[in-house]
């Protein structure tokens, strides 16, 4: 079943992410898919996140479908303006990739690239909207297209760490869906229980809810995160947890897997982030039973 008739079917969808190399070597992540093969709805494609130069996500996105692995790329309005946003929309329902991800972007101030000129010529809502455009036989200038494409087009839910931003990023969410995002993609959920009043708010926005589950693959991680993001929801028994496990490594996979079963209860789908540790999805997946 494709990614859209599941979220049509309002089945739970498993997707998860691999970004691509930074260089030409494709070994990695055509291994890694293959891995994944049947096992997962859809791959996310980030498109240099983190403003960390690599191969682009259209690249990725089309060696991914031609291993018969169902593709969502990511789309950001940093790093190109409104005619390249849409030539590669186009580009990338030729090659067989129809989910788009409009994704909030990330600052370049970490990038490897810091001196880079970000271009920001259209914003997220604008985007969407470009995208709707598009399915409909225009562009945003109004021209005709020879032949119109079709797209299952999310986004994201913007990171925030205070209540504040939490109203501020659910009003954004809010436009987003109008404009035409068929499903959202929330921040990673840590804790559950106490995510639940936050994942009630998104899912009265009446669009498919998926959460992000993040791996902590190490204690280091756990506590860099609690550290730098006291309102993330890693709770000081799960630091004890990982804390005491004789294998840490096995225990932030665990945690992994039983948060994606415990998500089941009020979202429809999970999106598994491991950061250049894909070929430990499979082993998240066996815990989570799927």
């Amino acid at each position: 079943m494709s990614f859209q008739k599941r979220l049509a079917a309002k089945e739970f969808a498993v997707l998860a992410e691999m970004h691509t190399p930074k260089g030409i070597n494709i070994s990695r992540l055509v291994n890694d898919a293959r891995r994944l093969k049947g096992r997962v709805d859809a791959v996310v494609v980030p498109d240099m996140d983190n403003g960390i130069m690599r191969m682009s996500a259209l690249a990725g996105g089309v060696l991914l479908q031609q291993q018969g692995v169902e593709t969502i790329m990511h789309m950001y309005c940093r790093d190109r303006n409104r005619m390249a946003l849409q030539g590669d929309a186009l580009a990338a329902h030729v090659l067989g990739i129809q989910n788009i991800v409009v994704a909030d972007s990330t600052d370049m101030n970490e990038s490897d690239h810091s001196d880079a000129t970000p271009v920001n010529d259209l914003d997220e809502v604008q985007l969407i909207e470009a995208l709707m455009g598009l399915q409909t036989g225009k562009d945003m200038s109004g021209f005709d297209l020879d032949g119109a494409p079709d797209y299952t087009i999310g986004c994201t839910l913007t990171p925030f760490t205070d209540d504040k931003g939490r109203d501020a990023a659910l009003l954004t969410a809010e436009k987003r869906v109008k404009a035409g995002a068929g499903y959202i993609i929330v921040p990673p959920i840590y804790d559950v229980p106490g995510s639940a009043s936050l994942l009630a708010r998104v899912n009265e926005l009446g669009v498919p809810v998926i959460a992000t589950v993040f791996l902590l693959k190490s204690l280091a991680i756990a506590q860099y995160i609690t550290n730098s993001d006291p309102g993330a929801g890693i709770s000081s028994d799960m630091i004890r947890r990982i804390r005491k496990s004789p294998n840490r490594e096995l225990e932030g996979i665990k945690i992994a897997g039983e948060t994606i079963l415990a998500l089941k209860e009020n979202t429809q789908g999970v999106l598994i982030q491991t950061l250049g540790w894909e070929h430990k999805l499979p082993e998240i997946l066996d815990v989570a039973k799927i």
